[in-house]
């Protein structure tokens, strides 16, 4: 597990900018504490706070729907697919570092493949609900994959361990997973899906990852 954070803050040193620390956190925060924060260019698991299992993806497409990458709630912790790198959208003036406050509106890049987290109205295979999926390249982003974070509570500023809903901007609808499975292709791993209502099923923290130092001016 020390080898594979070696790696990942290795590639973030190559492909961000090699001038800025970061801070290694392999576990949430104590329950009730606040952890460090999410800024831009962090790259971050996300935990499904019902179930725990992490957002997640790999190359491999779905059978139905579109057809594109598929997303899964993956059981394991120490699955490098599990890895987000958080950027903000274009056209916005937003830095590696800067501090991410409740109400804006992200992009998550899966770090293995490159694609972002994307969503539409095809239907997600278990559920029938708003697929999830993964999409487009470094060069090759759209609306789709664009969600507005919102924090659970008097948070201000995103951070490790805060409640977090994600809305898909395009679709209304919420990030969402339950303890609907799949059986062949992803075998174990569970349904994600986007539903337009609040739901318990909703809320996500960020958990493992390596957090880049955040931009004080930017809080």
């Amino acid at each position: 597990m020390a080898m594979g954070f070696f790696c990942l803050a290795l590639f973030l040193y190559l492909s961000l900018d090699p001038d800025s620390g970061y801070t290694s956190a392999s576990a949430a925060a104590p329950s009730g504490k606040e952890g460090v924060e999410v800024t831009f260019g962090s790259a971050i698991k996300l935990m499904h706070e019902k179930t725990k299992f992490r957002l997640h993806s790999h190359d491999v497409p779905y059978g139905s729907g579109s057809g594109q990458q598929s997303v899964t709630g993956f059981p394991g912790v120490t699955d490098s697919n599990s890895y987000w790198i958080v950027k903000p959208v274009p056209g916005t003036t937003f830095k590696q570092g800067d501090a991410i406050k409740n109400g804006a509106t992200i992009r998550l890049q899966h770090m293995k493949t490159r694609k972002w987290l994307h969503s539409h109205l095809h239907a997600s295979p278990i559920s029938g609900n708003l697929e999830v999926s993964c999409f487009g390249d470094d060069s090759n982003s759209d609306t789709g994959d664009h969600w507005k974070l919102t924090i659970e509570g008097s948070g201000k500023t995103w951070k490790q361990d805060q409640r977090v809903r994600l809305q898909h901007i395009d679709t209304s609808g919420y990030l969402h997973s339950h303890d609907k499975k799949y059986q062949r292709i992803a075998g174990g791993q569970q349904e994600v899906c986007g539903i337009r209502e609040k739901r318990a099923d909703n809320v996500w923290l960020a958990a493992e990852g390596v957090y880049l130092p955040v931009n004080e001016s930017s809080k």
